[in-house]
């Protein structure tokens, strides 16, 4: 066998796999939402949509908006220490509902 790749989607099989419910189009109110600055986001990963998506390793954080970049949104993460800014597309982002 020979070793594994060393992609930027690799060990993603699991991670990103939709349940069969979750198939099919994208709704539009998830690309038709609006994030306004100071707002909390979770980034969840849509495999379908290739275009803005994050490294897998952010998916599930939550984020907060810092502005937006074109169609894209930038999101800042705590990563350990650090605090990372991701550029992120609507796809890929849910609204945080606390509580």
């Amino acid at each position: 066998m020979k070793g594994m790749s060393k992609g930027y989607r690799n060990k993603t099989r699991a991670l990103l796999r939709k349940k069969v419910r979750e198939h099919g189009k994208l709704g539009l109110s998830r690309l038709l939402h609006t994030y306004n600055p100071g707002d909390k986001v979770v980034i969840k990963i849509d495999p379908s949509v290739h275009k803005g998506m994050p490294h897998r390793r952010y998916h599930g954080k939550i984020g907060v908006i810092v502005g937006k970049r074109g169609r894209s949104y930038e999101v800042t993460v705590t990563q350990g220490d650090e605090i990372k800014e991701v550029i992120v597309r609507p796809e890929h982002l849910q609204p945080h509902r606390e509580g």
